[in-house]
């Protein structure tokens, strides 16, 4: 890197690497729902070229950054990536490297069960030796990681939660997530509130809102002609208004509040984007998550 350009002493940077179908995505997904500046399967040796190039910017290096790195990259750069951190450490920045790591049992399930295609089976190899080899290759990142998270008995929103506590969270802060989800698949096991909109006028009555979901503005506006939708939503907001505060002078992290319905696709979506949008002017993070969306 130029010795002339330096990071400011602020900025973090969370590398986040592991073996595909550990939950990668997942987790840079939810730093960047988090305000992080992301990049996935940046190559290692361009780490530097992108750090410089955003703080010559005019809005200067963003404080927060991650970057995914797996084993897409070339091996030889993956082997570098030591020194690489080394060299961006002398800038002033600070960085974590986080590697996810799943049993092989787990990643095969979670293979078999997604039937996506591993990125080494393309050298004609079976799921179980393109395993065997990823993990051989991504052993120098492993070795170095500052934090090592086995994600074999984590699912989806496990981990969004795990990542939102220990990766994401701004010191003095409570993170508030709203999640929308469907009955019919159960309430999300991590759920702080669960709320039920099933009593609501339901959009999937009628025909042309039925293919849509509460994100969009037929459904909303629809919604929004329905008397007890808007009196359940202004009531739900006067209860956390009322509550939220207490939970951040408890001295709680994070609060995950559900909402459910039928089939978690229109009233509840509606409601949790009504919330979050609500909730965004008081609160440092606040967070929206769709399960049946997803």
């Amino acid at each position: 890197m130029n010795a002339t350009v330096e990071a400011d002493s602020k900025s973090r940077l969370v590398v986040v690497s592991g073996l595909s179908g550990s939950g990668k995505s997942v987790a840079l997904r939810t730093l960047e729902d988090l305000d992080f500046y992301c990049v996935d399967n940046l190559p290692s040796a361009l780490m530097p070229a992108f750090v410089r190039a955003l703080s010559e910017d005019a809005g200067g290096l963003p404080p927060r950054l991650a970057v995914g790195v797996d084993v897409r990259n070339r091996a030889n750069s993956l082997t570098r990536l030591p020194a690489i951190l080394a060299s961006l450490a002398e800038t002033g920045i600070a960085y974590e490297l986080v590697f996810l790591d799943t049993r092989d049992e787990a990643l095969i399930k979670r293979y078999s069960e997604t039937r996506r295609r591993h990125p080494l089976s393309a050298d004609g190899l079976g799921l179980a030796d393109a395993i065997g080899l990823e993990r051989k290759l991504m052993k120098p990142v492993a070795a170095i990681a500052d934090r090592v998270i086995d994600t074999s008995e984590l699912n989806v929103h496990q981990l969004r939660r795990l990542v939102i506590a220990e990766l994401g969270m701004k010191t003095g802060t409570m993170t508030v997530l709203f999640e929308s989800f469907a009955f019919k698949r159960g309430v999300p096991p991590d759920a702080d509130f669960a709320f039920d909109a099933r009593c609501l006028p339901n959009p999937h009555w009628t025909p042309r809102l039925r293919p849509l979901s509460g994100r969009d503005a037929d459904v909303r506006n629809w919604l929004e002609q329905q008397p007890d939708v808007i009196r359940f939503r202004d009531q739900l907001r006067g209860f956390l208004e009322t509550w939220l505060p207490h939970f951040r002078d408890d001295g709680r992290s994070y609060v995950t509040i559900c909402v459910g319905c039928t089939g978690g696709r229109h009233r509840s979506v509606y409601l949790v984007e009504q919330l979050a949008e609500y909730f965004r002017e008081n609160e440092t993070q606040v967070l929206s998550y769709h399960r049946e969306l997803e």
